[in-house]
C-alpha cells in the first residue's frame, strides 16, 4: 500500500485530530492514528474512546487499504517539514514482527513502526433522532463565550459541558459552574424545540478548527451521542446524560444598580487590585457612589491592601459589594465590547455583567457572577 501526499497538508489534518488524543489511554490503541486509504481520499481517525474525529484529505494513489501509526512520533516527524511531497508505503518489517511505514523524502528514507489496524475500534453506530445546521462562525462565536464558564466538578458532570438548546424563538447557549453563569442567545438561529449537553473536552477542540473554516455545521444527535460534519470533518461525541439546572432561576429580574464603564479601564482596574487581594477568595469589593468607583482588595494575612478610583457613570442606591476578580477578569477577557454594565440589586445577589456594544442585531450576551460575602 502506497501513496504521495503533501506534507503542508497532512499536518493540517493531523492538527485537526490530534487534541483529542491522549497518552494516558487504558487502551494503547488509541495513541495511533488510524489511516485509511481508498485510491485518491486518505481518511484519518483519533479517538480517546468517547470522542471520535475523523477527518479526509487527497493523496495520489491506486491503493486501498488501513494502517495504525503511533501518533505523536509521526505528528512530530512530519512538523519537521515544510511543504513537499511525501512518499509513504506500508511493508513487511525484515527484523521485527509486524509492518513497518516507510517515508521517503527526496533523498531520505525513515520507518515507524505500526501496530495492529484491526485492533482500531471500530467507529460508533450513529442513528440521528434529530438534527440542525448552523453557521460555524455562530458556533465559534458561542463556544468563545461559554466554554470558560464550564466546571471541572466530575461529581456535576452536567456543569462540565455546554447546554445546547435550540427553541422556535430563540437559540441558547448556557454554561455554568454555580458561581458563575453564561447565556449567550441568538435569534436568528430556530428550530423545532431540542436540547443536549456536549462535554468540554471536544468542544475545546471544535472552536479551534472552526476559526479557520466557513462551512456550515450540521449537528445530528440522539439519547447520548452527538455528530457534528463540516468540510472534510466528522467528529462523534458521547453526550452528558443528566438534567441541565434551571439557570433562568437565578438570574434576578430586578436590578435598580446600574453601571456603565469602560470594559478595558475596568479589566486593568481588577487585575491590578487582584494582586493584592486574599488568594482564597480573590475578593475585589465594588463600592459604588455617585460617578466614582472605589475599588477595594485586600490580604489581612500579609497587609497588602488595593484602593482605587475609577470614573464611571452609576445610576442606583450607595452599594458596596464584593465579586472574585479571577471570575471577573475571565468574563471581562471574553467580551468584545468597548462598554458594559453591571446590574445589580443587593451585595448578596448575583451581578449581571452585560456589553453595551459590539454585539449584532440578533445576539444577547448575559454573564452572572455570584458575590463573594465578607472579606
Amino acid at each position: 500500500m502506497k501513496f504521495i501526499v503533501s506534507s503542508g497538508e497532512l499536518q493540517k489534518a493531523l492538527q485537526t485530530v490530534s487534541g483529542v488524543i491522549s497518552t494516558s489511554q487504558s487502551r494503547p490503541i488509541l495513541e495511533n492514528y488510524l489511516f485509511e486509504l481508498e485510491n485518491n481520499s486518505l481518511r484519518i481517525t483519533a479517538s480517546d474512546g468517547e470522542t471520535t474525529l475523523i477527518t479526509s484529505l487527497e493523496v495520489k494513489s491506486e491503493d486501498s487499504g488501513k494502517f495504525a501509526v503511533p501518533a505523536k512520533i509521526f505528528q512530530d516527524f512530519v512538523k519537521t517539514y515544510g511543504e513537499q511531497p511525501l512518499t509513504l508505503s506500508v511493508k513487511e518489517s525484515a527484523d521485527a514482527a509486524g509492518n513497518v511505514l516507510e517515508i521517503l523524502d527526496e533523498k531520505d528514507n525513515f520507518s515507524v513502526a505500526l501496530d495492529n489496524a484491526e485492533d482500531y475500534p471500530e467507529i460508533p453506530e450513529f442513528e440521528s433522532a434529530q438534527s440542525v445546521s448552523l453557521p460555524s462562525g455562530v458556533l465559534s462565536e458561542a463556544l468563545s463565550n461559554t466554554l470558560f464558564a464550564t466546571s471541572n466538578d466530575s461529581l456535576r458532570p452536567v456543569m462540565t459541558g455546554v447546554l445546547f438548546q435550540f427553541g422556535e424563538n430563540e437559540t441558547n447557549f448556557v454554561s455554568t459552574d454555580s458561581h458563575r453563569l453564561v447565556v449567550y442567545k441568538r435569534k436568528d438561529l430556530v428550530s423545532e424545540p431540542m436540547e443536549f449537553i456536549m462535554p468540554k473536552k471536544p468542544l475545546s477542540i471544535f472552536r479551534n478548527i472552526l476559526a479557520s473554516t466557513n462551512d456550515d455545521v450540521l449537528i445530528e444527535f440522539n439519547d447520548n451521542m452527538a455528530k457534528f460534519t463540516f468540510g472534510n470533518n466528522i467528529w462523534i461525541c458521547r453526550l452528558i446524560d443528566g438534567k441541565y439546572p434551571n439557570y433562568s432561576a437565578v438570574i434576578p429580574k430586578e436590578n435598580p444598580n446600574v453601571l456603565t464603564i469602560n470594559r478595558n479601564l475596568l479589566l486593568s482596574a481588577i487585575r491590578r487590585a487582584s494582586i493584592m487581594s486574599n488568594k482564597s477568595t480573590n475578593q475585589v469589593r465594588f463600592k459604588l457612589s455617585g460617578n466614582v468607583l472605589h475599588l477595594h482588595a485586600e490580604d489581612t494575612e500579609y497587609a497588602n491592601k488595593a484602593d482605587m478610583q475609577i470614573p464611571c457613570d452609576y445610576n442606583g442606591e450607595d452599594i458596596n459589594i464584593g465579586f472574585s476578580s479571577k471570575f471577573l477578569t475571565e468574563m471581562l477577557s471574553v467580551l468584545r465590547a468597548d462598554d458594559i454594565t453591571m446590574k445589580m440589586s443587593q451585595p448578596n445577589r448575583p451581578g449581571i455583567i452585560e456589553p453595551v456594544d459590539g454585539l449584532e442585531d440578533n445576539e444577547n450576551l448575559l454573564m452572572l457572577s455570584m458575590p463573594v460575602i465578607g472579606m
